[in-house]
């Protein structure tokens, strides 16, 4: 069982539908018994930083959350906004994320050409060796559906398991011992995302 994090912020019926459809068992909650009872967790996210942060703060959810993936070390998938606050903090606002990761969430300083928010499909590559469990079976063409303004910038490349490149080269994916973060939603990546999902439930 995948437990989907309810805070009030995420794509949360589009994640447990794409589950769904990988033949996966998940569960929508905002209820710490369900996460300790989960056996991995999904953290989604959309919108702004502060915002979500204090959303989670709010639910009583951050102290179980912890618990679990922290001294338990149960796998948590952030996805979009989900990855970003798993990190010390953002560009975007003044609160503090959650911390799991050594990094930080800078917004886009690109030239006039490009449009921010990155909005759309982009490849993806992967730049280390051997792949992480997280991307495997994905190629270097595999695509995937951005929607965010921000990235997050790693103390550790050694971190990135996915990168992309808009206007240069940020990280799409990263995998810290059994965290996982993901910037693009693989909930709308279609076969692609459906792959990377099913490769987190069977981690």
């Amino acid at each position: 069982m995948i437990a989907i994090i309810d805070y009030g912020v995420g794509n949360s019926a589009s994640i447990k539908n794409m589950l769904k459809r990988i033949g996966c068992q998940s569960i929508i909650t905002n209820k710490a018994s369900d996460l300790e009872c989960a056996a991995k967790l999904i953290l989604p996210g959309v919108g702004a930083f502060d915002a979500a942060m204090g959303k989670l703060q709010s639910s009583g959810l951050v102290e179980m959350l912890t618990e679990q993936v922290i001294n338990h070390k149960k796998p948590l998938l952030g996805i979009c906004l989900g990855m970003q606050l798993l990190c010390r903090g953002s560009e975007e606002g003044d609160k503090q994320g959650l911390d799991y990761i050594q990094g930080d969430v800078k917004r886009f300083d690109l030239p006039k050409t490009y449009k921010v928010p990155h909005m759309g499909w982009n490849h993806v590559q992967i730049p280390t060796q051997p792949t992480n469990q997280l991307c495997a079976g994905l190629g270097q063409e595999s695509r995937f559906y951005f929607v965010h303004s921000y990235y997050v910038q790693l103390d550790d490349p050694q971190l990135c398991i996915l990168q992309s490149d808009y206007g240069g080269q940020f990280t799409a994916a990263f995998a810290h011992d059994n965290i996982y973060g993901c910037q693009f939603h693989p909930e709308k990546s279609h076969k692609f995302g459906m792959k990377l999902l099913e490769n987190f439930a069977g981690l």
